[in-house]
């Protein structure tokens, strides 16, 4: 199975002819894998560290900006070969606003999680060298588990978190879809999609431990006990339907308002070409 032919202008480059679909879904597998890698690995190994003994503590900041420039990073790396989505509810975004089809969501949301499962097993593999008993607390505390209650940083109950959640995808979404909606924008959306993610976490992660992200939830969930798991409904539904109203939004504003046009065509997450 291969995608629609189709030319990608990414990052001043010229245009090139689209990859095979399978080089599509191993840059999300991968770049979602480095996304999960990264937040989590920061919320266990820096954010708690010691309890901030000697200034050893990343903080809410940390991990925010640690969410950030892993996914600027996986969208210069692999946006050229997959669009850079790294994110079901991105994916789910683009096909809402007409700018991806929905035919292939599925195949990109199955390589999404499948790369997020992987980087959380890489930082269990890690967490597991340490003394003692570091996997087993890692776990009881949820393992970077997004949701409410007990697995709220700030302790904010269901709807808090629930609005939080919806409210900062759709900002997010909507972010992405506009700053790639002209290919002139194609070099720099990367920075302002990841600049974007940080603020997104800043105000989330007190909340509801930042999502935004279902692939990066189920990610922590494979990990974080029954709890993680008994809540990840909520870092499933309240992303996706914010993403969704983003993207249809996107598309009357857009598409339907006269003189609004790309200048080529519409790219997509990381400014390669749909």
């Amino acid at each position: 199975m291969t995608m629609p032919h189709r030319t990608i202008p990414f990052a001043g480059h010229g245009p090139s002819k689209s990859p095979p679909f399978a080089a599509s879904l191993a840059a999300e597998l991968i770049g979602t894998m480095i996304l999960a890698f990264s937040v989590i690995g920061a919320a266990i190994f820096g954010a708690g560290f010691h309890d901030g003994q000697g200034g050893l503590n990343l903080g809410f900041v940390g991990v925010a900006l640690a969410l950030g420039l892993s996914v600027m990073a996986g969208a210069y790396a692999f946006g050229p070969l997959s669009g850079g989505h790294f994110n079901p509810a991105v994916t789910i975004g683009f096909c809402a606003s007409g700018r991806f089809p929905w035919k292939q969501a599925p195949a990109y949301i199955c390589a999404q999680i499948v790369g997020g499962v992987a980087g959380s097993s890489l930082i269990a593999a890690i967490v597991a060298g340490a003394p003692g008993d570091a996997l087993q607390k890692a776990e009881a505390a949820g393992f970077a588990a997004t949701g409410w209650g007990p697995l709220s940083p700030g302790g904010y109950p269901l709807h808090s978190a629930f609005i939080v959640e919806f409210c900062t995808t759709a900002v997010f979404v909507a972010v992405v879809l506009s700053i790639t909606f002209h290919a002139s924008t194609s070099a720099v959306a990367p920075v302002g999609i990841g600049l974007t993610l940080t603020l997104a976490a800043l105000v989330a992660i007190p909340v509801s431990n930042g999502s935004f992200n279902p692939a990066r939830s189920i990610a922590s969930a494979v990990w974080g006990g029954p709890l993680a798991w008994e809540e990840l409904w909520l870092s499933l539904v309240a992303p996706t339907l914010g993403a969704t109203v983003a993207g249809l939004v996107f598309a009357v504003l857009f598409f339907r308002t006269p003189n609004v046009r790309p200048h080529r065509e519409p790219v997509s997450a990381s400014g390669g070409r749909i």
